[in-house]
């Protein structure tokens, strides 16, 4: 008995969820302003800092749920589907700051419609990807799993909006790009971006398995 007493029963693992889903957010909310101030080298330098710094935060909240899955003797939900989630989350940080990172080191010198149309969705993936995680804390109240399963179908909607974008942007560029260093460049990026809104339907997809099995 008192072994089991000084065991932790359950973390805090709902609010980290969160904490890490609003880094997400700031992140993709800096990207944004990075594609739309990208002439301003004053700006873009500004809003790649706090990519970066949103990036990091995200990290730290990932490691502190990882250590914390092995410090905890019972959990609110599966081991397996913490773990899954908390580093698909962390995956769709890191493909923004790729996608940051990689415009400032192919020296892209203009953004094109198709990559302000891609960061715009990738965008709002991110934003439905965080309602949907804050609703996991309660997902035991049928009104509540509801609203998470359809907010991961408007995340898997928006991933096909840009999947079409995708194939457009690659149909025009390799039609109407002259320049091969162009081609590779936007190729790059367009693949980046539309790879963010991929991780967030994977992430989408783990929030689904968690809602079916627990509610």
């Amino acid at each position: 008995m008192l072994f089991g007493k000084l065991l932790p029963r359950e973390g805090n693992f709902f609010e980290m969820f969160n904490q890490h889903a609003d880094r997400i957010v700031e992140a993709a909310r800096a990207f944004s302003q990075l594609v739309a101030n990208y002439n301003d080298p004053h700006l873009r330098d500004k809003y790649n800092q706090d990519v970066d710094n949103a990036e990091r935060a995200a990290d730290r909240v990932t490691q502190d749920v990882n250590r914390l899955i092995h410090k905890t003797f019972i959990t609110p939900i599966d081991r397996e589907q913490i773990h899954t989630l908390i580093n698909t989350m962390d995956d769709v940080a890191d493909l923004i700051q790729d996608s940051a990172e990689t415009m400032a080191l192919y020296d892209v010198h203009h953004m094109t419609e198709e990559i302000t149309r891609l960061t715009d969705l990738s965008l709002k993936c991110c934003e439905r990807l965080r309602d949907a995680v804050k609703l996991l804390g309660t997902i035991a109240d049928p009104a509540v799993a509801e609203a998470a399963l359809k907010t991961c179908e408007e995340i898997d909607r928006l991933e096909s909006d840009a999947d079409r974008v995708m194939r457009s942007a690659m149909s025009k560029l390799f039609r109407e790009e002259p320049d091969v260093r162009e081609v590779i460049k936007l190729k790059a990026i367009y693949e980046l971006l539309e790879t963010i809104t991929d991780k967030c339907e994977d992430v989408a997809n783990c929030i689904e398995g968690i809602v079916l099995e627990n509610s």
